[in-house]
């Protein structure tokens, strides 16, 4: 009983780090890129050791998913959850969604941002994954917008993921700080609209 459940402890280790390994990955060259060879060098868990675990470059590339949408709960949502919901919770959200990317905590930006580009157009299992990833992010925005009174929710979120996502772009293409400010400003712009 005790080796099954060490072994059970490996194979939960070399999973969280093959899958933080993978969505740190896509943030710079894309789900697509991501090798099993690749994440075996960077992890130092052994090919065979990862597809152990996973058994597919699928079942990585959805691990990666779930792993970015962990990641970005703590990094995002966790800190702003003790506000109030509805405007207060969004002006929170949206200052700790600025402290992510200027602490950098995925390597090339924004998940979000850039697997919905690369999965916008495609099926399949890995596809699904970063749309109810997105859907969960826009779902939430709307929920607390609606909550903040704000008259079009889904158009007001719709709308907060722009310039968040055009923020992130601009600042991965020429870097400081300033295009991060200017979209979250925007940002925040939108959910006063609900006042």
């Amino acid at each position: 009983m005790e080796q099954v459940d060490g072994r059970r402890a490996r194979g939960d280790a070399t999973r969280r780090t093959v899958a933080r390994e993978a969505a740190m990955v896509a943030t710079v060259s894309g789900l697509d890129s991501i090798t099993v060879g690749g994440l075996a060098a960077a992890t130092g868990v052994s090919k065979s050791g990862i597809l152990t675990v996973f058994g597919s470059r699928e079942s990585i590339q959805v691990a990666a998913v779930g792993e970015a949408r962990k990641i970005f709960r703590e990094a995002v949502m966790a800190p702003a959850w003790g506000a109030e919901p509805g405007a207060q919770r969004l002006h929170a959200i949206l200052d700790a969604w600025l402290a992510y990317q200027r602490g950098e905590v995925f390597r090339g930006g924004c998940f979000l941002t850039a697997t919905s580009v690369e999965y916008g157009h495609r099926d399949g299992a890995v596809a699904d994954s970063v749309r109810a990833l997105k859907r969960e992010w826009l779902t939430l925005l709307a929920a607390d917008l609606a909550t903040a009174g704000h008259p079009e929710p889904d158009d007001a979120a719709f709308r907060i993921d722009a310039f968040l996502a055009g923020a992130n772009t601009m600042h991965q293409l020429f870097g400081g700080d300033g295009a991060l400010e200017q979209g979250v400003r925007h940002a925040h712009a939108v959910v006063d609209e609900a006042r």
